[in-house]
Formats: C-alpha cells, structure tokens, sequence
C-alpha cells in the first residue's frame, strides 16, 4: 500500500496531471484522440479577456500539431455544468480574434473531473456539439466536446479505456492505494507524484485551506438547507391551518345548508296540515314572507 495526497484537492490533482506525459495519457484514453502535449500550463486564462469574466483553467494544454486544445477542470460547484460549458465556449471565442470564418481552427474539448460526486449520480456525462439528425445521427461538422466524469460512481458499463483512471483517481480519495490493482505505467507515476513524502510545504498549506474552505461551504450549505427546511415547514404550516380554517367554514355552510333544508320540510308539512302562516311564522320564527316563499308550488 502506498501513502498518496487526495486526488481530491485541486493542488494535488494539477500537481499529477500538469505532467505533459500524464496529460497525454489521460486525454488520448478519454477522448480516443491523439496528441502531442509537452507544455501543460494551470491557472490559464487569456489576455485580452473572453467576455466579462476572468476565466481561469484548471489545466490547460494546446495541440497546434494536430489542432487541439483540451482543458481539464477539478471543481465541485453549484453550477458546475453551466461553469465549465461557458470555460468551454470562451475557449472557442478566443480563436475567433486571429479567424476568416466562424469554424475555430483548433478543437476544443473540455474534461471535468467530478471527484466529490454529483446529484445526478452518472460515471459519464457528454455535451456533444455536433448536429444530429432525428434519428440520432450526427453529421461530423462539429467535434467539440465537454465530457464530465464521476469517478465515484464508475460501474460495470464505464468505457474500459478509462475506467482504470476513474478508478485510481477514486481510489487515492482515502490517502491511499493499493499500486498491484492497476497495470497502467502512466497511473504508477501519478502514484509516485503524489506520494505523501513527496509533498511540499506550500502544496500541503493550499490542501489545507482548500479543506477549511470545503468544510466552511458544507456547513454554510447545510445552514441554509436547515432555513430552507425550516422555511418550507412554516409554510406548510400556513397552508394547514388556511386549509382547516376553510374545511370550518364548509362545515359551518353546510350545517347552516342542513338546517335550513330541515325547516323548510317542518314548514312543507305544516302548510300540508293545514296550519295558517300566521301560525307557523310565530312557531319556526320566519317571516310572513320566507313562509309564503316555501308555499309556492
């Protein structure tokens, strides 16, 4: 068993995979593409800014050999399909500066990596750029991409060529692993970059505070969801009593229905008897007027 930094902390995981060699690997077994990569830059964003953000790539790496550009994210946010589709797109205008047309003359694929999971609970999710036909069928105009990937919930129909990825970048969440279940020699290596005695001051200050943060945004996220539970609580509450108040006021209208249904045939049957309405108004309380009104045929 070999001791390792969690894949979890974006230091860790740009320390691993900001290695050109490992970057290749990665990127040609998920998208069965090949590149050629041997400067990974992380913390990329472009000058001038793309927009009205300063988008920042985790790792980013650039192809012009075989025109391509890859960017791979580790975050976990609220938003982070809406995120890393609008990194993706920024890195499609960027081009559009030095272009004669609309068509980028690099691809662009974007990976994300998922490592605290995701609420949709899928091993691999794809945005697919390319035009299709009603029956499914693309056309091949479009070849970018944003792949996102959970390895916590890698399974038996995870593609083969990069489940053993999912698997190790899973397996090192618990600070260690066990190097004989994997054969990939590229996976060994990252084993080796991130062995534990192999951390750096600064590399072990920024898992810290990205950890402070983590545990600060859950207990901030289960604050809320506490106040939105109790919130939706009290508004069941309110919608109860409305709905108790409203079943009284039914009950109290048809009583009075009742009521009034049952003094209506006392009436009937005293008129029937013969009874003048003199009578039957100092009896029942009605007026001359409601006792001729039940009398009318």
């Amino acid at each position: 068993m070999k001791q390792v930094a969690s894949l979890r902390y974006g230091v860790i995981f740009k320390k691993a995979f900001s290695q050109p060699d490992i970057f290749t690997a990665f990127v040609q077994d998920v998208l069965g593409v090949h590149v050629e990569i041997d400067r990974v830059e992380t913390e990329k964003s472009f000058k001038p800014l793309v927009g009205y953000v300063d988008s920042r790539f985790d790792l980013f790496a650039q192809d012009d050999k075989n025109r391509i550009i890859v960017d791979i994210q580790h975050v976990q946010n609220e938003d982070h399909y809406d995120r890393f589709l609008h990194y993706h797109c920024v890195a499609l205008l960027e081009q559009i500066a030095n272009a004669k047309n609309y068509r980028p003359a690099l691809k662009v694929f974007t990976i994300v990596v998922l490592t605290s999971g995701d609420r949709h609970q899928k091993d691999v999710l794809t945005i697919d750029f390319d035009p299709k036909d009603l029956q499914g069928n693309g056309i091949h105009e479009i070849p970018h991409k944003v792949i996102y990937l959970s390895p916590k919930y890698v399974n038996d129909n995870t593609p083969a060529a990069y489940k053993e990825w999912l698997d190790a970048i899973q397996d090192t969440l618990d600070e260690e692993v066990d190097e004989s279940h994997y054969h990939n020699a590229i996976i060994q290596r990252i084993f080796t970059v991130i062995q534990k005695d192999g951390i750096t001051p600064t590399e072990r200050y920024e898992m810290i505070e990205e950890y402070n943060r983590r545990e600060f945004l859950e207990k901030e996220r289960a604050i809320a969801e506490k106040e939105r539970a109790r919130a939706e609580e009290a508004e069941l509450e309110i919608a109860k009593a409305k709905l108790e108040t409203e079943q009284a006021r039914l009950e109290s209208e048809n009583a009075k229905l009742q009521a009034a249904n049952a003094r209506s045939e006392i009436v009937k049957n005293m008129l029937a008897i013969g009874l003048s309405i003199e009578t039957i108004s100092q009896t029942t309380g009605l007026t001359h007027a409601e006792v001729e009104s039940l009398n009318t045929p």
